[in-house]
């Protein structure tokens, strides 16, 4: 990584929140608060679920018995509204998300609201639970 001065900060974003075929119902729903907050910005889409290698679409997921906190620790799952257990992948694709943000440096990461993977409020998702307890700067769209 070439540092220059005056470099432009660099961020790690939810790709679903710039418009990119992410999300689990494969809908695009660009978040306009976000993408103004990266101008002046380099920035690195991420979906964690895709790392971690799931299919766009995908069956709706959900944290069960805690949040990510608890998933990272091997006491909750992720599982599928049709009761699939989904947490290797979700864990895979945090931990994905993770590397990049270190080999890459980023200055902050900006997460989907209300995703089993990426929320930052309320039930924290999995990928900001590990990126928040490796020291990011986390904010939530």
């Amino acid at each position: 990584l070439l540092t220059m001065p005056n470099a432009l900060p660099i961020y790690l974003v939810s790709a679903c929140l710039v418009g990119l075929c992410t999300r689990y119902d494969g809908k695009i729903k660009k978040d306009h608060d976000c993408i103004t907050m990266l101008e002046n910005a380099l920035w690195i889409p991420v979906c964690p679920e895709q790392l971690g290698g799931l299919p766009t679409p995908r069956e709706a997921a959900d944290i069960t018995g805690g949040d990510g906190a608890d998933v990272l620790a091997g006491t909750a799952r992720v599982i599928t509204k049709s009761g699939k257990d989904i947490t290797k992948q979700f864990v895979q694709g945090a931990e994905q998300a993770l590397h990049l943000a270190r080999m890459q440096n980023v200055q902050a990461v900006f997460l989907k609201a209300r995703s089993p993977s990426c929320a930052v409020t309320g039930k924290i998702g999995v990928t900001a639970a590990l990126l928040r307890a490796a020291g990011f700067q986390l904010t939530e769209f």
